[in-house]
């Protein structure tokens, strides 16, 4: 079964740029930086889930995907990874459930050090997920080192990942009947024209976000952006914007108890929050 999220895939055109940007967002050191299978990767890992900036360099069908997508869509969320207790029995139990999963496959990459990691996984059929790239992850066996501070008040861990969808229906299929995420909150909310749908996942939660009273189509899906946790926002809140970038004031958070300020610039063009602590999920 799924068991949280493993890691978000960022696509980026200039691998090195966008370390060194990241790097100065979160507070924290990378804890990989390898290539293989015509990519070079970077690795920040949390305790709840990874980000993982990729960025095409050699000659392979992984790598010319990647191009392609920057050419039409550009830098962004370039995939969703779940992990997974039981990756063969989940491949079986997504082809039983109507979303076509590749078989299991190892993945490797090669520190300048010569150290390697190895990943095994497997992909989702994008349009039986309503357009975002998913990727099924076997959990490592021992756990990947922590991206280590490098500034006070860094990053501590991911809150939500956000995905827009015009189908309510669909993504309810998708991620709960189908994927087995566990729904903790529908509401709406007339005042924002918004209906969210919270999946709890791990330590995590998806949240998907939709128009109120719109009609359903068959469009796709889209990344609406990512929210990360931090100790203290107003330290946080004036060393990122000592960093260099354009930052919000922070104000108190829409769920109660938070505290929030906004990010308008970051790498890859990602809509990105900061919050204080964890949303309070009524029925959680």
């Amino acid at each position: 079964m799924i068991v949280g999220l493993d890691h978000i895939a960022l696509v980026v055109r200039d691998l090195d740029a966008a370390v060194d940007d990241y790097a100065r967002l979160f507070g924290v050191t990378p804890d990989w930086i390898g290539r293989g299978g015509g990519v070079r990767q970077a690795w920040f890992q949390f305790p709840n889930v990874a980000l993982d900036l990729i960025s095409p360099e050699g000659e392979s069908a992984f790598a010319d995907g990647m191009r392609a997508h920057l050419d039409s869509v550009g830098e962004g969320v370039w995939a969703l990874a779940f992990a997974s207790d039981d990756l063969a029995g989940d491949v079986k139990l997504m082809n039983r459930r109507g979303i076509p999963a590749s078989e299991p496959a190892p993945m490797r990459t090669k520190a300048e050090d010569g150290s390697v990691r190895e990943w095994t996984g497997s992909s989702l059929d994008q349009k039986a997920t309503g357009g975002t790239r998913i990727l099924l992850m076997a959990q490592p066996a021992q756990p990947w080192p922590l991206a280590k501070p490098n500034a006070e008040a860094p990053i501590t861990q991911l809150d939500h990942v956000v995905i827009v969808t015009p189908n309510v229906d669909r993504a309810l299929a998708v991620y709960g009947a189908k994927l087995g995420l566990d729904l903790r909150l529908d509401r709406e909310n007339p005042k924002w024209n918004a209906r969210q749908l919270f999946f709890r996942c791990g330590d995590a939660v998806v949240e998907m976000g939709a128009k109120i009273g719109g009609p359903a189509t068959d469009d796709p899906d889209r990344s609406g952006g990512l929210a990360w946790r931090v100790a203290e926002p107003h330290a946080a809140q004036a060393r990122i914007a000592a960093a260099g970038f354009d930052v919000s004031e922070v104000r108190v958070g829409r769920k109660p108890g938070t505290h929030v300020f906004t990010v308008r610039d970051v790498p890859g063009g990602v809509p990105t929050i900061m919050l204080s602590a964890e949303p309070q999920l009524e029925n959680a």
